[in-house]
């Protein structure tokens, strides 16, 4: 990290003002340019529906839904400026080649986050859609309002892009020396419940098939960012512990000899 000077707690006030601000203005302005394409997008979240269309029950519903459709496509698209001020008030001290890679970061928070919530909307809810749809459907006429069925897509859709960050988030803790690919690789059976939780709790129906659906690209984000945390540790010098125990291996004696490498009679 660089010697910055320290902050009192009005300076840092004042920088996280400046952050926030920053942020809010251009989510403004990515979410207006969103309005555009707003129809099409509820196009494409109300096809899980087929023939059924959602009804709008108050006055406002259409116009709120409208906005809110908007508002994700601006938080797609505003993605890599909010990541950016948030690391940047977090992180103040960071050394010129530690910004190189945030830098290089950004544009992929913004593939990521619409590569998660591409996958959510084109496979994942179709099939929770489905599920859902057919649930008792021989008692219960399931015939959703358009704000609670928006509000419900759009709340997986967010999930599953900040989701879909991990392996970036384990690209950059690499990198700033938090985890090493051996522990990321030791982690790996945690993991694996880790994901299965989280699956749990992202998945919005309760069956096996689409928690799976859900699990598979989990752990797949997981081994990418296992990869990406062995280039991140392309040219670190080892760890404390690695490298004693590399020094403990060289200075041992072979099986048979003396300690001065003499073999005895």
């Amino acid at each position: 990290m660089a010697d910055d000077a320290e902050l009192t707690i009005f300076e840092h006030l004042s920088e996280l003002r400046s952050r926030m601000v920053k942020a809010t203005l251009m989510l403004v302005i990515t979410t207006a340019f969103s309005v555009i394409f707003a129809k099409q997008g509820l196009e494409i979240l109300s096809a899980p529906l087929g023939e059924v269309r959602p009804q709008a029950i108050h006055p406002t519903e259409s116009f709120v839904v409208y906005f809110k459709i908007a508002l994700m496509g601006g938080v797609t698209l505003a993605m890599p400026v909010i990541v950016y001020q948030v690391v940047r008030f977090a992180l103040p001290g960071l050394l010129p080649d530690e910004k190189k890679y945030l830098y290089f970061l950004l544009p992929g928070v913004t593939i990521c986050f619409a590569g998660g919530v591409a996958f959510a909307a084109l496979v994942m809810l179709p099939a929770a859609i489905n599920f859902m749809q057919g649930f008792l459907d021989t008692i219960v006429d399931n015939r959703w309002t358009l704000n609670n069925y928006i509000s419900f897509v759009t709340r997986v859709l967010f999930w599953m892009g900040i989701v879909f960050q991990t392996p970036l988030i384990m690209f950059f803790a690499a990198k700033l020396d938090l985890v090493t690919a051996k522990k990321l690789g030791r982690f790996r059976k945690y993991a694996v419940l880790v994901i299965a939780i989280i699956a749990a709790v992202v998945t919005p129906t309760p069956d096996p098939v689409n928690m799976m659906i859900v699990m598979v690209p989990l752990y797949l984000l997981y081994e990418v960012g296992v990869i990406l945390a062995r280039i991140a540790d392309i040219g670190k010098p080892p760890a404390e512990g690695e490298e004693t125990a590399v020094v403990a291996t060289s200075t041992a004696s072979p099986e048979g000899t003396t300690p001065d490498g003499q073999t005895p009679s």
